[in-house]
């Protein structure tokens, strides 16, 4: 077998980055020394962060985590006795974080 690049494991990295590589017509092979049930069942990037979902968009691999994800536009921290808001939306002109491990993506079959 022949290919321009070799990415070593399919965690959410290397799947992104091999699906970025196919959609520009770069040759590549994610190698994963793991079975694919023990990358399914382990949970890995719980929460997406916007350029990472922006990525997931352009190699068109979001349509789950879309339907299923919950977007946050903020979060709040616990400290000295009270609960305070940063409001990332306000705070970053519109970006947010999306929550819904990477592996949902994965079984979803959406990764080649």
């Amino acid at each position: 077998m022949r290919t321009q690049v070799a990415i070593i494991g399919s965690g959410p990295a290397g799947l992104l980055l091999g699906q970025l590589l196919k959609k520009y017509g770069i040759d590549n092979i994610v190698i994963e020394r793991k079975t694919r049930e023990y990358v399914l069942a382990r949970i890995r990037a719980g929460v997406l962060e916007q350029g990472t979902v922006n990525l997931l968009d352009e190699v068109r691999v979001a349509s789950r985590l879309h339907s299923e994800g919950l977007v946050h536009d903020g979060v709040e921290i616990a400290f000295a006795g009270g609960r305070h808001r940063i409001d990332m939306k306000r705070s970053t002109s519109g970006k947010t974080v999306t929550d819904n491990g990477f592996q949902s993506l994965q079984k979803g079959s959406q990764f080649s």
